[in-house]
């Protein structure tokens, strides 16, 4: 095997693994937190919505990159279950706000404790060489993250 060959990176293999890898720890979190059944759309809406700060429907949808009428069925599925409010601005009536609920922030911030709890526990099973290749990859991971992004604005 060639130097090349070792460090060339096999793209369908790691897009096979990332998707599953997302799905399992998303259940994992669930099941470890007692947390609902909630869509990852609407979990892209509350990650958009941190604590203390408010969004147009629009801005939601461009920051997402879903079509506004995505993002509205969303918000209304979402405020039925109480994950977010939609209040009329001040100075504009005609346009709304809205904000993460402190229910949906609560539950966020139980998912994220999960998830990284669980993933240390993982990480922790694995042989130190593993764990190194892991750790270094993460910096890596958030640009491919980056890069992929920036390509869905891309025909």
């Amino acid at each position: 095997m060639t130097a090349r060959e070792t460090t060339e990176l096999d793209a369908a293999r790691l897009a096979s693994v990332i998707s599953p890898l997302r799905r399992t720890l998303l259940a994992a979190a669930r099941a470890a937190e007692h947390l609902p059944e909630i869509p990852d759309a609407q979990i892209e809406i509350i990650r958009a919505l941190p604590r203390g700060t408010v969004a147009a429907p629009g801005e939601l949808a461009e920051r997402l990159r879903l079509s506004r009428s995505t993002v509205s069925n969303l918000l209304t599925t979402m405020e039925a279950n109480g994950l977010v409010e939609r209040r009329p601005r001040p100075d504009s009536p005609r346009h709304v706000d809205v904000r993460a609920t402190a229910k949906a922030l609560d539950l966020f911030d139980r998912f994220d404790l999960a998830s990284g709890n669980l993933v240390a526990r993982a990480v922790a099973t694995l042989p130190e060489g593993d764990r190194s290749a892991l750790a270094a990859a993460v910096p890596a991971l958030e640009r491919l993250r980056d890069a992929l992004t920036q390509t869905r604005d891309v025909p």
